[in-house]
């Protein structure tokens, strides 16, 4: 067997190609779904499913590489000729799966790499001792979030696609029995011979790759539409506290794997009672512990083994506001979980007329509440949480 195509069948490099990059997508698809459905109560589970998304990357990589190459490969090689031209749509049909295919096997691994490398704070690693992320891709929350709504839509068109090309093959070794398989899988001297008659013509292929692009150019659309999570929090409905919260934003920071990753609370109400002159006053922050996003771990989040949403839905903090130097500091009691500690977090305030800017945070340790009491050490999740806030309010 040669290595290069000729007009009745595939050469052994097309041919590794071929079953190498199917290997590693089957494989990296099976990952995915065993790894979306693993259990993620204890450490041990948890350690786990990093473990298996590690896996999945490096498999997703390892084709992403493999597809540049065959389709380089592809571009300087004879494709062998159709064995049934007569067959007009079977044909076109045949060609657009082949190009939406060659277009998903490239986009899926990259998008999850796009997705990996955009992702803020930790993330499973890619198991090479080369760069974790693509360059000139920023760390945002909402492109990761992007990423990951095309990567979950993506694959089933992908899957979909895999199961069209192989009931075509199905058919041509049960139905037709024309030794189409040869030309892939078995020897070469046997694949059949093709029409020597048949006319190259481009038409054909390009109306195929056009059809195949727009397969998933509609995919980034239809993924486009998932619905989005709020990105502001809920503003106090209280206006006799003194001041409305206009826009903001709530957010933590937790170690996880040794990697810091941040995470957001979109609904969170603050009562504010504020006097510039004595530069004293109030604040109650209600924050609903279900709207918590935290990348990947976000339901792990509010399990029962860390912030239990489900028997503890909203936290508290209530405190006394006074100045501290040339910045500010609200002293009083943070309740988590059920549990209250004592807990002061100062913060810069700029007051010009009626609105005011205010930001800070503040650092708390987990197992003070009693959060992930089964995670002794921080080899999974850090002890310290940093909590921060940045917000916008009018005075009444």
């Amino acid at each position: 067997m040669t290595a290069a195509n000729t007009a009745r069948s595939y050469g052994w490099v097309a041919r590794l190609f071929h079953w190498s990059i199917a290997v590693l997508i089957l494989t990296a698809i099976g990952l995915g779904l065993y790894a979306g459905s693993m259990p993620r109560g204890t450490e041990a589970e948890l350690q786990a499913i990093f473990a298996t998304f590690s896996v999945h990357k490096t498999v997703g990589v390892a084709a992403l590489f493999l597809a540049v190459l065959r389709i380089l490969w592809t571009l300087t090689q004879t494709k062998p000729r159709p064995l049934h031209p007569e067959r007009l749509i079977e044909h076109f049909v045949a060609e657009t799966v082949h190009w939406a295919l060659w277009i998903g096997m490239v986009i899926m691994p990259l998008t999850g790499w796009l997705l990996h490398s955009s992702a803020p704070g930790g993330f499973s690693r890619i198991l090479w001792p080369l760069g974790q992320r693509l360059p000139f891709v920023p760390e945002d929350a909402a492109l990761s979030e992007s990423f990951a709504h095309f990567h979950e839509t993506g694959w089933w068109v992908l899957a979909a696609l895999i199961v069209l090309h192989v009931a075509g093959a199905m058919k041509h070794a049960l139905v037709d029995r024309d030794g189409t398989l040869n030309r892939m899988a078995g020897p070469a001297d046997r694949a059949p011979e093709p029409p020597h008659s048949v006319s190259r013509s481009f038409l054909p292929h390009a109306l195929a790759a056009v059809a195949a692009l727009a397969l998933w150019t509609g995919t980034v659309i239809v993924s486009a539409q998932a619905p989005e999570k709020a990105d502001a929090p809920v503003a106090t409905t209280a206006p006799a506290s003194g001041w409305v919260v206009q826009q903001g934003t709530l957010s933590i920071e937790v170690k996880q794997g040794g990697s810091p990753i941040q995470g957001q609370f979109s609904g969170w109400s603050a009562n504010i009672a504020y006097d510039p002159e004595t530069q004293t006053g109030k604040v109650g922050v209600d924050i609903d512990v279900t709207s918590l996003t935290l990348g990947a771990v976000s339901d792990s989040a509010k399990g029962p083994d860390f912030l239990n949403a489900p028997q503890f839905p909203t936290a508290r903090f209530e405190a006394d506001i006074q100045a501290d130097g040339a910045s500010h500091i609200a002293k009083g009691n943070l309740t988590i979980a059920g549990k209250t500690i004592p807990a002061e977090m100062p913060f810069e305030l700029t007051v010009d007329g009626d609105l005011a800017k205010a930001k800070g945070e503040l650092q708390v340790d987990r197992r003070d509440f009693g959060i992930g009491a089964s995670y002794a050490d921080e080899s999974t999740v850090g002890f310290p949480v940093l909590i921060r806030f940045d917000l916008e309010a009018k005075q009444q």
